[in-house]
């Protein structure tokens, strides 16, 4: 390995996050222009609004792509170029968990390079809004708000989460992190994870191959599994169907994992009680779409994951990260071309 390590933010990091990347190791030559970088629109923006750059500023951006043997983050303006333009390059921490269908897009898995994903770092807030989202809807969170909107105090019954049967699909970082927070709040919990796969978990496991089964005695559907050929559309219209009358739907890992037409039929018909979705098979999601108008609906604009605390933590995996690469060791959360993930 060269004495110097170029290394490339390429989005948007608080100045004392830098220095500890810097501070990793006197090899590690990093390069970061913030004002030749989108702008970020809230706190922890990793795609924030676009500059445009005039030649002198596209000239230094060109040249530290050029100079980069690793990145953090993306290039934002064309990532499908970068074999070209930053020929250098050789590794890539992303600053999501679920990389795959960008890196196929884009061409870049047909690369040599290393990808690392910030799969874990997300785990906390993703698992935290999925117990949310069960809760607004078996709680009567919506009926609640009507009631105080329309001035009525009236007692009534409610129900509760504990003693339910919470379905958990995927079962990484985020999925294994759902479990147990649903575990420890009294459920009963069928973990489903790859066929084939073992998992050590308080839970009951069994594999996607046995979703039919498991869907009708399901009040909990909480789907984590990254979005892949097998996994796309997983959540169809039949399978749908199958759900338990009255369970609650929890998407945190992909829109495209859910049917979404028949999800809005079987939510109009109230066949479901409820669907928490923080992703959507379009994002933004259209205005027309009749999902930001049901009552039993919750729309998370895909920022569940989003919390002030994630550019710390993906800096922290970035640092240990960095570590192992400088000393010759295996990386952390390393993507999967085979798998997708």
């Amino acid at each position: 390995m060269s004495p110097r390590l170029g290394v490339l933010i390429a989005t948007y990091l608080e100045p004392h996050l830098v220095d500890r990347i810097a501070a990793v190791d006197p090899r590690v030559d990093v390069r970061y222009e913030p004002d030749l970088l989108p702008v970020p629109r809230y706190a922890c923006d990793h795609t924030g609004t676009p500059r445009v750059l005039d030649d002198a500023q596209q000239q230094r951006w060109d040249r530290a792509l050029r100079e980069a043997d690793v990145s953090f983050d993306f290039d934002w303006q064309a990532p499908a170029e970068l074999p070209t333009r930053a020929p250098n390059l050789r590794w890539v921490q992303a600053t999501s968990a679920g990389i795959g269908g960008f890196v196929q897009r884009t061409g870049l898995d047909q690369t040599d390079w290393t990808f690392t994903t910030a799969a874990g770092i997300h785990a906390v807030p993703l698992a935290e809004f999925a117990v949310l989202g069960a809760l607004h809807f078996i709680k009567g969170v919506p009926y609640l708000r009507g009631q105080q909107t329309r001035h009525r105090w009236e007692r009534y019954t409610t129900s509760q989460l504990a003693g339910r049967t919470v379905t958990v699909v995927g079962l990484g970082g985020i999925g294994r992190r759902v479990v147990g927070s649903f575990r420890a709040l009294g459920t009963d919990v069928i973990a489903v994870g790859r066929p084939g796969r073992s998992y050590d978990l308080d839970a009951e496991i069994r594999s996607t191959d046995d979703l039919d089964e498991i869907l009708p005695r399901t009040d909990v559907l909480v789907l984590c599994t990254p979005l892949t050929a097998d996994t796309d559309n997983l959540l169809d219209a039949a399978r749908i169907g199958l759900l338990k009358p009255g369970a609650v739907l929890v998407n945190i890992g992909r829109g495209q994992l859910v049917d979404e037409p028949a999800l809005i039929e079987a939510l109009t018909a109230g066949r479901l009680a409820g669907a928490a979705l923080d992703v959507f098979a379009t994002e933004p999601l259209p205005a027309v779409s009749a999902l930001w108008d049901l009552d039993n609906v919750l729309v998370s604009p895909h920022s569940a994951s989003t919390v002030d605390t994630e550019n710390a933590a993906i800096t922290d995996l970035f640092c240990d990260n960095l570590r192992r690469y400088l000393d010759g060791r295996e990386l952390r959360n390393v993507y999967q071309r085979d798998l997708g993930y």
